[in-house]
């Protein structure tokens, strides 16, 4: 026996390409297995073979529990105090062994042990090549569909078996057994049972590493893509940047007489794509974004991370796109949100805004309508600038003396003051549970406090509109919120 085991290693690792250890752990896992046939319990056992002469040893074996937690394993577990008499410097978590006679096992043994050994072989195999694969590095794979599994399409490339999921496939596209795919790699999972590697068509990083395949400056470092935005199926926008000033980055990605883009969107099947010019400023990244709608004027909000776009109505429907598909593209671009809006709109806006600011300086400053307006008129746009910026800047205002000056810095400051304390005492009525929630911010508790919503369960029992009404909240943002609050019902 101990010969056949030492051939047997050797004949399977040759075979299989894997390594002799392998093979010795499948090999010791399978006798264990076996072993444990002959017990009516559910013993652990722990097979051990010498690499070098083949003999094999078998040992039942305990795990040491401290005594407070009591044998909730009777057949697998020794108490602490029980275990000291046998091993002295024994501890918890360790294994109190007792070698097992020596027996063969039979033919329906060595078949059951057959099997555990390929199954561990071939398990040894998959790990192998996923390793294989994952060490290449590639994020793009193409194979052929091996086969439909209820709407997915398992992609044979090489050795590797991979998923394209159904809704990671382009709409509308059809995809038959038989035909060769290119996809990027979405995800490795190693602990998957079927299929680890999951492949999709519909990820923007596939335009990205579609461009990177066709584009050999990409690989140079010579240009690069810096984020991608997709309407899969219908339209895509990419970001670049070249590094080198002899380069144009959006001619060089188009390629002779188009033929770089054109091969992407024949990947695509026809894909609609805007390659746009990359930039540090945030304004004109988003100029870019939205072409090919010409912008008349941006105000960036940095505290919403938004900015308002002034269009005229030419340019309107161009920069909106067909169910809003170019300014949502161009938001998730640029990473800014992007409101759309005519010169009439916004003039409309701007003149709401400066009627509630200047409500706020009458109001707060106890002054009247013409001191709030040349504030306005000086740039002042919140109580904050007038109570903290350098004096100077207030001194620069012909109309305004030292006296008046001091007086207004005053006033603020007591304003700001007041708001402070007034938000202090209303949020201590809140949670603090609610008040340390995920996506809780100050001026949000404020409105809830208000609206004596004070702890998780009351904002849990809300429902998304409701939030959306007292918060101005978008209803994604109001929805996540609700859920966040309700988490506790399910952990409990």
């Amino acid at each position: 026996m101990s010969r056949e085991i030492l051939l047997l290693v050797d004949a399977l690792a040759r075979e299989k390409g894997v390594e002799p250890e392998v093979v010795f752990e499948a090999l010791e896992g399978a006798l264990a297995s076996a072993m444990k046939r002959v017990f009516d319990e559910d013993v652990d056992i722990r097979v051990e073979i010498d690499r070098q002469s083949g003999d094999y040893t078998g040992f039942r074996r305990w795990q040491v529990v401290p005594d407070e937690q009591g044998l909730l394993e009777p057949d697998r577990q020794e108490l602490l105090s029980d275990a000291l008499e046998y091993v002295p410097d024994v501890q918890v978590d360790d294994y109190i062994e007792e070698e097992l006679e020596h027996f063969e096992f039979g033919r329906i043994g060595a078949q059951a042990a057959k099997q555990a050994i390929l199954q561990r072989i071939r398990d040894a195999e998959r790990e192998q090549m996923l390793n294989e694969f994952l060490e290449r590095g590639e994020n793009i794979i193409m194979g052929a569909v091996k086969r439909l599994d209820r709407g997915d399409a398992i992609v044979e490339a090489g050795k590797i078996e991979a998923r394209l999921p159904r809704n990671e496939m382009i709409p509308r596209e059809i995809i038959r057994v038989g035909d060769r795919v290119r996809a990027w790699v979405q995800k490795v999972d190693k602990n998957a049972r079927g299929q680890q590697v999951f492949l999709s068509r519909v990820a923007p990083e596939f335009v990205s590493a579609l461009f990177e395949n066709e584009v050999p400056e990409i690989e140079q470092g010579l240009l690069e893509i810096k984020a991608a935005a997709r309407d899969a199926g219908v339209r895509a926008k990419i970001a670049v940047v070249a590094y080198d000033d002899r380069i144009d980055p959006i001619g060089t990605c188009v390629g002779m007489r188009g033929s770089r883009v054109t091969a992407v969107r024949n990947e695509l099947g026809g894909e609609q794509i805007d390659i746009v010019l990359w930039s540090e400023d945030p304004a004109e990244f988003v100029i870019g974004a939205l072409a090919p709608a010409n912008v008349v004027s941006i105000v960036i909000d940095e505290d919403a991370h938004a900015m308002d776009v002034v269009v005229d109505e030419e340019n309107l429907p161009k920069a909106i796109g067909a169910r809003g598909q170019n300014v949502r593209l161009a938001s998730e671009l640029t990473g800014w949100q992007i409101n759309i809006m005519t010169p009439e709109e916004s003039q409309d806006r701007a003149e709401q805004e400066r009627e509630a600011l200047l409500a706020t300086f009458v109001e707060r400053l106890d002054v009247d309508e013409e001191v709030a307006n040349i504030l306005i008129q000086e740039g002042f746009s919140g109580l904050e600038e007038v109570a903290y910026v350098p004096i100077q800047e207030l001194l620069e205002i012909e109309v305004f003396n030292e006296e008046i000056v001091n007086e207004l810095r005053t006033r603020a400051r007591n304003a700001l003051l007041s708001e402070a304390l007034a938000f202090e005492e209303l949020v201590q009525k809140v949670s603090p549970e609610l008040q340390a929630l995920e996506g809780m911010d100050n001026d949000l508790l404020a409105v809830l406090a208000e609206n004596e919503i004070l702890t998780l369960d009351d904002l849990a029992e809300l429902a998304t509109d409701e939030l959306c009404e007292l918060t101005s909240l978008e209803p994604d943002k109001a929805s996540a919120l609700i859920m966040s609050a309700r988490a506790h019902w399910f952990d409990d």
